[in-house]
This record gives C-alpha cells, structure tokens and sequence, in this order.
C-alpha cells in the first residue's frame, strides 16, 4: 500500500496535538512538517497543502474559509481537506464527518474531498436524537432541549490556562444568549423544523463530557416507553465500533470522565413514569474532537472498512 501525507494546519492546539499522537499509530500515514518558525508563513504552508494528500484544518473559523481558498489555487494538486472547525459544518459541498450518522455516511466521506469534522457537543445531541427522528419516535417539532457538560480543555487555550493557572471556576454556564455556534449543526443533521435550546456549561476538569436531553414521552409519536427509546437506539447503531447503547446505571449516576483517552461514545436512557432523560458520555478531546478526525481521515484515506463506523438503520 501506499504510503500518504497529512499536513495539520494548527497542530499545535489541542485537537491538533491530539490527531498528531493518533496518527502515530496509523499504518501508510506520514506527517507533513512544516518547522515551527515557518507555521504562519503563507508560502511554507502552501508548499505544505501541495505535498499533502490531506489537510487537517485545526484553526479558527475565518483562518480555516483562508485556507480553504489556499488550497483551491492547487487546482488538481489541491489535497483532501477535513476541517476542525465550525466553519464548514453545515456549508454546501461538504460532508459531515459524523461516520455514525446513517449507513451511507461512512461512503461519504470515504468519497467526498472536503469532510467537516463534528463538533464535540452536537456528536452527543446528534448521536441521542437522530435515530428518534428516524425512527418516527421524535417528532420534528418537538422542543428539544439540550444540556451539555464538558471538561476545560474544549473551551480553546484561554480557558485552558485558566483553569491551569488560577484553578478557574468549579463549574460555569455559557452560552446563554443561546445563539452557540453549535446549534445550526444541531438541528440540520437531528433534521429538527424547531430550533433547539442548547445550554453548554464548562466544569473544573480537564476533558470528558455529557449530553443530557429531557423529554416528555406523552409527547412523543405513539407515547413510546423507555424500552421503545433504548431499542431504536440500539438497533441504530448496531454493528458500530464507537458507539455503545447501555442500559441505565444501577445508582441513577453519571460522571463525565470514565471515558477520557478512548474514542468511544456511551448512550443510555433513563426514565421514571412519562419522562425520560437521554444521555451521551464522550471524551470531548476523543470522540469529540480528535478521535472523531482519525476515524474520518481512516475512511477519506480508504483504511479502513466503511461498513466498520456504521449504524444499521436509516
């Protein structure tokens, strides 16, 4: 086989040091370098785009739209490009990189040349919602509402050195002029008519992550059980490597940490009488960020079997 070039535009940032070390491990890969002195340098980074057969972006949203354009001056020497960012997640003429999204995902991506990775919040959303609609369990214009918790270490290097530093805040909300960039992607792939309400909120740890999403199962297509929610779920993702569909646990908790350095994702429901409360547990730095980009630069690369991230059901 082959052996291919990835450049990480922003590697030195957390997601990037984080796809860096996965790649490591990544048979036919090599790293395209460019030295430090010579990161911002537009000449040093174009050269850098024209080796590579894929560009991971791991920059800020208009430096990410920058490099996009770069790139096209390539022409037919334009690598691949899966992109960070927020900046191109719901965009035309790209694919989402959520590999778990439907069963024809996976082939997406392998064939698309311009592949916008999740974001680490609507990954949980997504993942908990999406089968419910597919199923016809969730209706369209349900008001959904959307709690998320997520360690430090997702909320870029001012947040971090904060809380690195002076030892920041034990937990905060923000977000709460509920205009997060996160929501449009929220509801364009869960396929909501209604906007949702996200409430994202930042604790003092370092990484690690739950969604939580309340509902009203009387207000519910059919007014299905807590075993109808569990079992679409289940059925959705069949057969998926990264996402695992688990009963409640026994003591009703939850903590956000269980599943740090893996790129594994946990979906469980939990229900007392008509309501129900939907939750995700993901490592925001794994399956939330950088795990989630390896996987897809496996299928945009062809490493790996596309059969291998996919649900079962539409």
């Amino acid at each position: 086989m082959d052996e291919f070039r990835v450049f990480i535009d922003g590697e030195a940032g957390t997601t990037g040091l984080g796809i860096r070390e996965r790649l490591r491990a990544l048979p036919h890969v090599a790293r395209v370098a460019v030295p430090p002195e010579r990161r911002k340098d537009p000449a040093a980074r174009r050269d850098a785009y024209a080796e590579a057969d894929l560009v991971v972006l791991c920059l800020p949203d208009e430096a990410a739209r920058e490099a996009v354009a770069m790139a096209a001056t390539l022409g037919a020497d334009a690598p691949k490009i899966l992109d960070a960012s927020t900046a191109h997640r719901v965009a035309p003429g790209w694919v989402y990189g959520f590999a778990e999204l439907s069963p024809g995902q996976p082939g997406r991506i392998a064939d698309s040349r311009l592949v916008a990775n999740p974001g680490c919040y609507p990954t949980g959303g997504i993942a908990l919602l999406r089968p419910l609609v597919a199923a016809g369990l969730l209706p369209d214009t349900y008001p959904v509402c959307v709690n998320a918790v997520s360690g430090y270490s997702g909320g870029g290097r001012a947040m971090i050195e904060a809380h690195e530093a002076s030892g920041g805040p034990a937990f905060e909300l923000y977000g709460l002029g509920l205009d997060h960039k996160h929501v449009p992607e929220l509801q364009t792939y869960v396929r909501l008519a209604r906007r949702p309400i996200f409430v994202p909120s930042v604790g003092h740890f370092r990484q690690g992550m739950i969604v939580s999403i309340p509902l009203h199962l009387d207000l519910l297509t059919g007014q299905p059980s807590a075993e109808d929610l569990h079992a679409a779920l289940a059925a959705y993702y069949d057969g998926a490597a990264q996402v695992r569909v688990l009963p409640a646990t026994a003591d009703n908790k939850l903590e956000p940490e269980a599943l740090n350095d893996t790129d594994l994702m946990e979906l469980r429901v939990y229900a007392r009488g008509a309501q129900a409360v939907l939750m995700a547990r993901l490592d925001n730095l794994g399956k939330g960020a950088s795990g989630a980009a390896v996987q897809n630069i496996r299928l945009m690369l062809g490493l790996t079997e596309a059969a291998e991230a996919a649900p079962a059901l539409a």
